[in-house]
């Protein structure tokens, strides 16, 4: 076993890193660590830790108006960090893997597009893409883009409002009142609009993580990019890897949750370790 914290040199860990890649069908699963040199805030800090409050939960969406209002509020102000967002250097890195013909699939615990963005195609957006807001009633989609728009034309004293960003298109506004927020319905049916994305206490559907493990059961490698690992959603897949004997390595500024299964781990800037792998892949 060969881990960077235990004392193996970094680059001995790149070079063995480097030829397992080069044998292709890796898996990667990649988090907010990938994004927050694009200027998109992470969740936790370098122990896994909450940086902020916790984030709002499904069913308190669901079950408050007020909630929903304060969610939307927050997102009309917080939307533009991400909507300017554009890839950093791991999207580029992983985007020039996956044209290289090395990776299988990449899974991404992000919700803000920018794999996309970056080249990546064989991408699942395991939390969904805040890009698109979906009606919870009859399952229509409009652009995250075009529902700004509405949000402004309803709610006209907030649109020079500006606040410090926090992860996912939120924003931090809370003394403000939110009891005149109007938050447009969905304009085919009136009912509840929401982001298309995976809440806290809400659940990735089941065929989206069949597919993911089914491919990680045909792979040679699991890398983790930019990901504690706190959740289950993501850690699901370092368990499964464990289980199946496939090694994981583990790239990431902070420790993680899967450390213990890690065969391979590096601490650092994510990007930066990216472009380092490449380097020893061709120099190899």
């Amino acid at each position: 076993m060969a881990v960077n914290d235990a004392g193996l040199p970094v680059e001995e860990t790149l070079r063995e890193l480097a030829t397992l890649l080069a044998r292709g069908e890796v898996m990667v699963l990649t988090g907010a660590g990938c994004s927050t040199s694009c200027g998109i805030p992470d969740y936790r800090d370098d122990d896994g830790g909450w940086k902020r409050s916790r984030p709002i939960q499904y069913q308190e969406f669901l079950r408050s108006a007020q909630a929903r209002r304060r969610y939307w509020a927050r997102s009309l102000v917080g939307w533009r960090n991400v909507a300017v967002a554009r890839p950093g250097t791991a999207h580029a890195a992983l985007a020039e893997f996956e044209r290289a013909g090395l990776l299988r699939w990449l899974i991404t615990q992000n919700v803000d597009g920018l794999h996309q963005q970056a080249g990546s195609r064989r991408v699942t957006d395991l939390h969904g893409r805040l890009d698109t807001v979906r009606c919870l009633d009859c399952g229509q989609r409009v652009t995250r883009a075009a529902f700004q728009h509405q949000l402004f034309d309803a709610n006209p004293d907030w649109q020079h409002l500006d606040a410090p960003s926090r992860p996912d298109g939120d924003a931090d506004i809370d003394q403000i009142d939110f009891g005149g927020f109007h938050v447009p319905p969905c304009v085919a049916c009136g009912g509840v609009l929401k982001p298309d994305v995976v809440f806290f206490g809400e659940n990735v559907p089941r065929q989206t993580v069949q597919a993911c493990f089914t491919r990680l059961e045909r792979s040679r490698l699991l890398l983790v990019v930019g990901s504690s690992l706190m959740v289950w959603s993501g850690y699901r897949f370092v368990r499964r890897a464990a289980e199946l004997g496939t090694p994981v390595a583990i790239i990431n500024r902070g420790k993680t949750r899967g450390d213990a299964e890690a065969s391979y781990r590096l601490a650092g800037d994510c990007g930066e370790l990216l472009r380092q792998l490449q380097a020893f892949g061709a120099a190899a």
